[in-house]
């Protein structure tokens, strides 16, 4: 990066990830499979590592459905919008302000993002914020948006 402390405080703002790897990662899985086994990977993220983990995750020809979940997945911006575009289906989940910034701010505070309560408020309201914000203005075509619910069954002590 060119400015290495601007990207680290807008960490997870589009601009801090590699678009261009996304793109060709979801261009290869476009292609037809051949019959020796071709195999593509790619990374996963953890929050508690805060940095993805290269190759991590394994597409193999006997995988027919793959979802990708990420927030830039949909954004109808160069790169991003080519990959969006070469998806069957693209699905938004759909939250609440309000509640999503109350599951950022434990989240930060959980996986060691802010050092306490107040950083992690700090975090949510002046770089998460935005950040949701410009995903929902700036969408390529939704084909289906489900409602997110608190669901007991899958709450964390």
């Amino acid at each position: 990066m060119e400015d290495p402390k601007l990207a680290h405080d807008r960490r997870g703002i589009h601009w801090t990830f590699d678009a261009r790897a996304y793109v060709s990662f979801v261009e290869r899985l476009r292609c037809p499979l051949d019959d020796h086994g071709s195999v593509v990977t790619a990374p996963s993220f953890d929050h508690a590592l805060k940095d993805p983990t290269p190759d991590a995750v394994s597409v193999r020809p006997c995988h027919r459905i793959v979802v990708i979940e990420g927030l830039y997945t949909m954004l109808d911006v160069e790169p991003w919008s080519q990959a969006a575009a070469l998806m069957d289906e693209r699905w938004w989940v759909q939250i609440d302000l309000g509640r999503a910034k109350e599951r950022l701010v434990k989240r930060h505070v959980e996986t060691g993002v802010a050092r306490d309560m107040d950083e992690a408020v700090w975090r949510a309201e002046n770089n998460d914020e935005d950040n949701g914000k410009y995903i929902s203005e700036n969408q390529f075509q939704v084909t289906h948006t489900i409602h997110s619910v608190d669901d007991a069954a899958y709450a964390t002590v």
